[in-house]
């Protein structure tokens, strides 16, 4: 008996995940398995809060209260594995740090840095100013 069950244990399919990390991976399935038990709200577009605790239930908003990259790296994983719950959570979560901030403000969270001329910088908020609007 100990041949078959070695044979059974060859014929699971192996999944490459050659773009996730073994420690986000550990996260995407703590994620699915909290899902599994407890399927997060629906998140309502646009973002009615930039609090994640007033747009998802609690877990998922302690979930994904982590660093950025780590957040980035979620985005990635979600995305890859298409496991789309994940892909909204994170995204809103990324949406709700831009929420109510000036360009400003969102590159100093982001970490980005201006590359625009005042000039170019002008032009853009000219071009754009039909967003603001809104």
């Amino acid at each position: 008996s100990q041949m078959i069950d070695d044979e059974t244990e060859d014929e699971l399919p192996e999944i490459p995940l050659p773009n996730v990390k073994a420690s986000i991976l550990q996260k995407v399935i703590e994620f699915c398995t909290q899902y599994k038990k407890e399927p997060m709200q629906d998140i309502e577009k646009p973002l009615k809060s930039s609090v994640m605790g007033e747009v998802v239930q609690k877990w998922y908003a302690d979930f994904v209260s982590v660093e950025q990259p780590v957040l980035f790296e979620l985005i990635l994983a979600a995305n890859y594995m298409d496991i789309k719950p994940l892909l909204d959570l994170t995204c809103a979560t990324v949406a709700s740090m831009i929420k109510g901030k000036t360009p400003e403000e969102i590159r100093r969270t982001f970490n980005i840095t201006n590359d625009f001329s005042p000039e170019e910088e002008a032009q853009v908020r000219e071009e754009n100013k039909w967003c603001e609007e809104a």
